[in-house]
């Protein structure tokens, strides 16, 4: 199961790689989202600085939709998923490797978006322990939940809508938990941010095991 985790994320990451539309698409389309923002609370720099959390997020969350089309459209093409269906991969596997794609390419980009944030909005990226752990444990949760829900909408033909109707509600949790996180490692009051960081934990390791469990039967629905 190691082995077709690491081939299946591999393959991704590769195709990325090559493609670049996470870097040359995803990305400046988030990073527009940020510059949307500012210039629509720029009057109001002491807003500006509460929401920054919340504004960071929702940018991330657009973003998750995009990339999880992109994973699961590349299936979709040529005949892919029925390949991929009889190749014999441990499904577990394939749900697995392509939530670590997702999770990789998310992780970056939000490491250019926090530059966006210390430059657009002058955030003080204070507490950057209690940061890295809301991010890493959000962007799991994101990265799982999308890849469930992805290949949930990938064999049907209004996936590009359907898709960001069955995600965004689902994974409004995460949406809470972080921006919670993040408002309290800007202002500085860790103690306030590492429950919300505890729930997202939660959030990603449930959808862990149940993407393990469930992605077969909805791989072969698709």
């Amino acid at each position: 199961m190691w082995r077709e985790f690491r081939l299946i994320a591999g393959k991704d990451l590769r195709i990325e790689a090559r493609s670049r539309v996470v870097t040359n698409q995803i990305l400046p389309f988030a990073l527009l989202i940020l510059v949307l923002f500012a210039f629509a609370i720029d009057p109001d720099r002491g807003l500006l600085a509460r929401v920054t959390g919340g504004l960071f997020w929702i940018a991330v969350l657009l973003a998750t939709v995009l990339a999880v089309q992109r994973s699961f459209g590349l299936e979709a093409a040529d005949g892919n998923r029925d390949g991929l269906r009889l190749a014999g991969l441990e499904p577990g596997a394939v749900f697995l490797g392509k939530a670590a794609a997702i999770f990789v390419q998310l992780m970056a980009l939000e490491a250019v978006l926090l530059l966006g944030v210390a430059v657009l909005y002058t955030a003080d990226l204070g507490e950057p322990l209690l940061l890295l752990t809301t991010s890493v444990a959000a962007t799991a949760g994101l990265a799982t939940a999308g890849s469930l829900y992805g290949v949930l909408a990938a064999g049907l033909r209004v996936r590009e809508t359907l898709l960001p109707l069955l995600l965004l509600p689902v994974v409004a949790p995460v949406l809470i938990g972080a921006t919670q996180g993040f408002e309290s490692a800007l202002a500085r009051t860790p103690g306030e941010g590492w429950p919300w960081t505890g729930l997202l934990v939660v959030f990603a390791a449930i959808y862990t095991v149940f993407g393990i469990l469930a992605f077969g039967p909805l791989l072969e629905e698709a």
